[in-house]
């Protein structure tokens, strides 16, 4: 078994991958900002039947150098998952293009200098599918963002940019590093705690009855547990050196989807969710005092479906559906609120 380092272990993703990693018997780091989290990630760990003491804990920020030869020192494999991923659209999009982008080369530049062997870097199906005319046929690992175009917001651009500056690293000066790249869709599943997707929170802010419709927006979905099963097929397959890996369980869900799922498995305790669909015109016209709204308006009526065959053929994946993830986040943001209420 390897020694791994996953970065944001704080994180929805990170987490997971650091209780699968461990399910596999691997030797696992993880880095924080402050390692006063550490205690938060050994909390996790611990209440999901883990060893909390198979976890070492390392102080690192993707915005400085500090720390990061001390934490991958006798590294075999990094699974780069932190980044940024603000619900509210930033006025500059270089407050997250610049961490996203740097913090990439960060860790390949320190990999690179401890003898790693290959990383695997969490992207987004955001550095895939977005600022492209309408089109009939489903995105894959083939398409690339088109940053340039005005509608392509922050988040999106700063994907495009940190991935597109990690395989350049590769291509001119990797030395030997492998690079493999997890694109997921939406990210849904069993919260471990209160930092999670910004996914996630369309879930909750529908349980919570936070709006009085649904907006008309249209998403790929995905499993947390099958991204991190996804990032440790990557890790350690042959033939996923050199390439990128869509992740999505399947088609396009409408918000209204989602909706209609948590009615339909939850009964009474979705009493808050909308069932109506709110008009285009009501969403744009919220969107001038709520930053939440006016991120989601250039996505309005927009459908991008995408494939994961690739994923599925060449490292053998499996994905949940859509609706057990939807269920599953739901499920476990109930059961974290009534274990904080209790």
């Amino acid at each position: 078994m390897a020694k791994v380092l996953v970065t944001g272990g704080t994180g929805f993703v990170g987490g997971h991958c650091i209780l699968q990693l461990l399910d596999a018997g691997h030797e696992v780091r993880t880095t924080v900002r402050k390692l006063e989290r550490a205690r938060d990630i050994r909390s996790v760990v611990a209440a999901h039947g883990r060893n909390a003491d198979g976890v070492a804990v390392m102080q690192a920020d993707l915005l400085n150098d500090d720390g990061w030869t001390k934490a991958l020192d006798g590294v075999e494999f990094v699974l780069h998952v932190a980044s940024p991923f603000p619900a509210d659209e930033p006025k500059d999009p270089q407050e997250l293009i610049v961490p996203a982008r740097d913090g990439a080369l960060r860790v390949l530049r320190a990999a690179r200098a401890a003898g790693v062997s290959r990383v695997v870097m969490t992207s987004s199906f955001a550095a895939v599918g977005y600022g492209i005319p309408d089109r009939a046929t489903p995105f894959d690992e083939n398409d690339w963002t088109n940053p340039n175009e005005p509608s392509v917001q922050a988040y999106m651009q700063s994907k495009f940019h940190a991935e597109r500056a990690a395989w350049d690293f590769i291509q001119r000066g990797g030395n030997g590093l492998e690079l493999a790249m997890v694109n997921p869709t939406g990210i849904f599943g069993p919260v471990l705690g209160h930092d999670f997707s910004t996914s996630i929170g369309l879930v909750q802010g529908l349980l919570m009855g936070a709006l009085p419709a649904v907006p008309r927006i249209a998403f790929g979905a995905v499993d947390v547990r099958d991204v991190a099963d996804l990032h440790v097929r990557a890790m350690t397959a042959p033939e996923a050196s050199g390439e990128r890996f869509i992740a999505v369980a399947g088609p396009a869900l409408w918000l209204k989807d989602v909706a209609s799922i948590l009615h339909d498995h939850l009964g009474e305790r979705a009493a808050k969710v909308p069932t109506a669909e709110m008009a285009d015109e009501e969403v744009i016209r919220r969107a001038a005092d709520a930053p939440a709204m006016a991120a989601i308006v250039p996505q309005l009526g927009i459908v991008r479906e995408t494939t994961s065959e690739k994923a599925k053929t060449l490292l053998r994946w499996k994905p949940r559906s859509a609706e057990e993830a939807i269920i599953a986040s739901a499920e476990s943001l109930l059961a974290l609120e009534a274990s904080e209420a209790a």
